[in-house]
């Protein structure tokens, strides 16, 4: 695999997803990204064009918010694959331009959810909530608006980039929000077996018909792996099949995952492999 020189993310400079990329991959120039749809396209080419980033940085899960949609409706359709996972604990802080004081504060914008994990500081200090398409974005947008009325709830990173001051932070109601991303290749980069815990991700699909998907998952439970992740879908609009992304602890070379795929194969259709990678040691 040739050194990665770019990683693509979704939002603004100073997001979540861009402090991951700095703090995990900081000798890799970090590019932003207005949708995911992008991200995607800037590292698997479309329509003919090359690529523009090496890897991927993608946001899958959240402790409170459950998985991110988008993703895993993009996953199956792509060529890319899971080549390592991050954790980050997700922390906000409310700020303003330089010198405004919290009382005079009238406003507070950020992206939505971010808001509704920030509910008792806006009710205590009786602020006007005001929605942002993104959490970084927020920051930029206060800091062009000149307004000392107005605030954002946005990641820390994103207050010295727009030239914020931090009126308070560390202001989610809950301290356990934690956001799982994956790394995405155009290479299939594989975890070598018996190297520390591996993570195990692919995708199936199974008939809609009784016991399916008891038929096809028995195989996991005799041969004693594991699993983490089980996530449904619809296949193109029908109610007649289902497709599933599921993740396992292990490596495919390990006795017992061979022999469980082995087993879900011969109940299923289109297994595809999308990542064999390193279990990240927060996964914990």
């Amino acid at each position: 695999m040739p050194q990665p020189r770019r990683i693509a993310y979704q939002g603004e400079p100073g997001s979540n997803s861009h402090m991951v990329c700095q703090r995990e991959y900081p000798e890799l120039e970090s590019v932003p990204c207005a949708s995911f749809e992008d991200v995607f396209a800037a590292v698997e080419g479309i329509d003919g064009a090359e690529p523009t980033a090496d890897l991927a940085m993608i946001p899958i899960d959240n402790s409170l918010a459950g998985r991110v949609a988008d993703i895993h409706h993009f996953l199956p359709g792509s060529s890319l694959h899971i080549i390592a996972e991050h954790f980050l604990r997700i922390r906000f802080h409310l700020m303003a331009l330089p010198g405004v004081a919290l009382e005079d504060v009238r406003t507070v914008h950020s992206h939505v959810h971010a808001l509704g994990q920030c509910r008792k500081v806006i009710r205590e200090h009786g602020l006007t909530p005001v929605i942002s398409g993104d959490t970084a974005g927020a920051a930029r947008e206060i800091a062009e608006a000149g307004d000392p009325t107005m605030a954002a709830i946005s990641p820390p990173m994103a207050a010295s980039i727009y030239g914020l001051d931090v009126l308070a932070e560390d202001i989610e109601d809950e301290d356990h929000n934690t956001t799982r991303f994956v790394v995405l290749s155009r290479e299939f980069v594989q975890a070598p077996a018996g190297n520390g815990p591996v993570v195990t991700s692919f995708i199936f699909n199974v008939r809609n018909i009784p016991a399916a998907l008891y038929k096809a998952l028995g195989g996991f439970a005799t041969n004693g792996v594991n699993m983490t992740k089980l996530e449904s879908y619809m296949v193109g609009g029908h109610f007649t099949a289902t497709q599933f992304l599921a993740e396992v602890d292990g490596h495919p070379d390990d006795i017992g995952l061979k022999h469980a795929l082995e087993e879900l194969a011969f109940f299923t259709t289109d297994v595809k492999i999308l990542g064999v990678y390193p279990a990240s040691p927060e996964r914990a």
